[in-house]
């Protein structure tokens, strides 16, 4: 609207809460409607009117309840939809009555009585407005049109008609509610001034239009500002700048609301095309969050005052966003989906829980027949699509085959998702209706869908994965070394796997039968698990690599009684294989062996994997390792002091005490010395230096005088005590009766646990 408007109609209205600049901002009602005519081509004023509303009424009207004492005191009183028709009839007869013109435009002291007050009161009660309230001029805007210095927020009417040099005294015989009316209502006087204050606010409006129509400013009312009575859906590239200054947040959405719900969550202010994206979690659903995007930062201000309002039963959260949030969730590259969602006026609904195997075909038909396409694929063989419910009612998918866009991941295979486009809201509401009907064999999920929301699904099968892949420690850039044994070695061990959790030693023996005198001795090692309890593992040294193979093809899948002597809850069939002594060191060092059988394996699959920490552990001193080779070179080790610190080169080995014959290669029970610290050396070499001095002894403050040998042992358990003092005087612990002090002999502690015989 280019040209200017015949009249213009000063609007003002008031509610049962704030006022000034905060009006609307606490959700509160419509109390009272009042306007003035102003012709602008004569510069005349018309009659002032004023309708009064009673927010209860339309309720009390729809339950035929009496009224209350406020609607006996205030008779005029109505519910807003007659006071919008009254306004609207009213209106519409004073302008066929000057006969000047028939073009008029709302004209307002700001915009809040529009976008914050009649508009979202109107949606929330489902009302309809007139025409005339989707566009208005915003009185202070026109004012800075010649006073541009003006500071926009602090500008009102009084100081407009001050700048003006306007006088605003309100004839208040001609333009207040009439004297018959007030003594009606039978109100207090402040209440009475409180009302009039709307006619005044009026009056003044009335005298500052007609100062600006005059010379000689003779300002021309023409442009005014639009409200949006539909959201338009559209797409968002990534490469779109968007302003940080127009998008919010909005937190605590219903899971099932859409776009459209959310547009008429923040009626009355104008959101950019395509601007109402509904985030989903890690999972692919809704989270209740969406970020909304509006054309400026008027309305984004506007839309930070809805901050907790309703949206049915649940208040919503408003916060502010930045464009680079809202890029995240509704931006996108796929040519697919742009193609897809560039059809106006279309209405989207989400599938979830297709088969894999669904076709553009057996989707359409499903629509259309209101189930499954096929012909007693669904529960019952023959009760047809709907669990004998009948066939829903039919709704066309617009566009046909061009209307459905499927979900698939990178490689081309089907996520179980599609979209599918409507042509209009009623064919939505149709297809809906279908929710959890049958295709194929599986029930299919329907949901109202987003333009953002399909941006942001393919977003998320396509390229980045759901789980973020951690970013590579600093050991992954050090040299690369091999801790898996090297292969084709003598396969003289047996693994058991699958032993019941209460079986021992004795029932182990029980099982190989035949084969036990073939075990080395000490030979047989119970694996524990973190907490100390058996893992369902053990290894057994056999005598040779031919007896282990034997019992490993006799003895496999082989029933083990429980310690009763008979089947029942502890019996159990017992995977046994064939493996080797480096192997079996892996496992018993924290690492793992794939569960199919090892020696099957190449060199490039051969089932093992590292230890967890990435580093072998620290044994008693008689293993028969060979020591490896350092990790980090003089240089490499200076440029990661914490690091080269921990993993050095190995140290020569001293002399220690022999846990087992030193003929052959022997394993400690694995509870000896699991779990091991992660700070351990990486080298099965590593072994600290001999002391030059002998040390002192230790003390142990404020224990529990009941502590004894057993528990400071386990106490003192990681620690390695030297060669010398390996004898504890006084039978292992010296103590002062009653002080709760111990000494003990110097212990050394190396940089991982180490069992020691103290």
């Amino acid at each position: 609207m280019t040209a200017q408007v015949d009249y213009l109609v000063l609007f003002f209205t008031t509610t049962s809460g704030a006022s000034g600049d905060l009006l609307g901002s606490d959700e509160k009602e419509i109390v009272q409607l009042v306007w003035q005519l102003v012709d602008l081509k004569n510069q005349k004023l018309g009659k002032l009117n004023e309708v009064f509303i009673n927010p209860e009424l339309s309720e009390r009207t729809a339950e035929s309840e009496p009224a209350d004492e406020a609607s006996l005191a205030c008779p005029s009183a109505t519910n807003l939809d007659n006071a919008l028709r009254q306004f609207h009839l009213r209106l519409t007869n004073e302008v066929n009555s000057s006969g000047t013109g028939t073009s008029l435009c709302l004209c307002t002291d700001g915009p809040l009585p529009i976008r914050q007050v009649i508009h979202p009161e109107a949606a929330g009660k489902n009302l309809v407005l007139p025409e005339c309230f989707f566009s208005f001029f915003d009185l202070r805007k026109e004012f800075r049109k010649h006073f541009p210095s003006s500071d926009g927020k602090g500008l009102d009417v009084q100081l407009m008609a001050d700048s003006l040099g306007v006088s605003v005294e309100p004839d208040v015989d001609s333009n207040a509610m009439p004297a018959q009316q007030v003594h009606s209502m039978a109100l207090p006087a402040q209440q009475v001034h409180s009302m009039a204050l709307p006619a005044q606010q009026v009056h003044s409006m009335a005298m500052v239009v007609l100062a600006l129509l005059s010379e000689p400013l003779c300002h021309k009312f023409c442009n005014p500002e639009r409200v949006n009575d539909k959201f338009e859906t559209g797409t968002c590239s990534k490469m779109e700048r968007v302003c940080d200054n127009t998008v919010i947040r909005a937190r605590g959405l219903p899971w099932q609301s859409s776009d459209q719900d959310i547009a008429r969550f923040f009626r009355g202010l104008n959101m950019a095309r395509g601007g109402a994206a509904l985030c989903l979690n890690a999972q692919g659903r809704r989270n209740g969050e969406a970020l909304v995007r509006f054309v400026s930062e008027e309305h984004r201000d506007l839309a930070l005052q809805r901050h907790k309002h309703h949206m049915g039963n649940r208040y919503i959260e408003v916060y502010k966003a930045t464009g680079e949030d809202f890029l995240k969730i509704a931006g996108g590259t796929s040519n697919e989906a742009a193609v897809f969602l560039s059809r106006e006026a279309q209405v989207i609904i989400r599938m979830r829980g297709l088969p894999f195997s669904a076709s553009h075909e057996q989707v359409l038909a499903f629509f259309s027949q209101g189930g499954g396409p096929g012909e007693g694929e669904g529960p019952g063989e023959g009760e047809g699509p709907g669990e004998g419910e009948g066939p829903g009612e039919a709704c066309e998918v617009s566009g046909g085959r061009e209307g459905i866009l499927f979900v698939r991941f990178p490689d081309g295979r089907p996520t179980g998702d599609a979209f599918v486009l409507f042509s209009c809201e009623e064919h939505a509401q149709r297809a809906l209706r279908k929710h959890k009907d049958i295709l194929g064999k599986r029930y299919i999920e329907l949901f109202k869908s987003t333009a953002a929301e399909v941006q942001q699904v393919l977003n998320r099968y396509s390229s980045a994965p759901l789980i973020p892949v951690a970013p590579a420690p600093l050991v992954s850039m050090l040299p690369a070394v091999s801790l898996l044994p090297p292969p084709g070695g003598m396969r003289d061990c047996v693994r058991l796997r699958g032993l019941p959790y209460t079986a021992s030693i004795e029932d182990i023996l029980t099982f190989l039968g035949e084969f036990t005198q073939d075990i080395r001795p000490q030979g047989v090692h119970m694996v524990l698990n973190q907490q100390g309890r058996p893992s369902g593992d053990c290894f057994i040294q056999m005598a040779s690599a031919e007896r282990a193979f034997c019992a490993s093809q006799r003895l496999h899948k082989q029933v083990m009684c429980g310690p009763a002597g008979r089947g029942g809850a502890s019996s159990r069939y017992v995977e046994v294989f064939s493996c080797s002594a480096e192997e079996m060191g892996l496992v018993l060092m924290g690492g793992s062996l794939s569960h199919t059988h090892t020696h099957t394996r190449s060199r490039t699959g051969t089932g093992l994997s590292p230890p967890p920490c990435k580093s072998r552990r620290l044994s008693p001193p008689t293993y028969g390792f060979t020591p490896a080779p350092p990790i980090l070179s003089a240089e490499a080790s200076a440029l990661y002091p914490p690091i080269g610190q921990m993993l050095l080169g190995p140290r020569p080995l001293p002399p220690g005490h022999a846990y087992y014959p030193a003929s052959a290669q022997l394993y400690m029970n694995y509870t000896a010395y699991y779990p091991s610290p992660p700070g351990s050396p990486t080298t099965l070499g590593f072994f600290p230096p001999q002391l030059s001095s002998p040390g002192a002894l230790v003390r142990m403050p404020s224990l529990a005088y009941s502590s004894g040998v057993k528990d400071l042992i386990s106490a003192v358990q990681g620690y390695q005590s030297l060669v010398e003092c390996v004898p504890l005087r006084g039978g292992g612990v010296l103590a002062q009766s009653g002080s709760g002090d111990t000494l003990l002999p110097p212990l050394v502690k190396p940089a991982g646990r180490v069992p020691s015989r103290l």
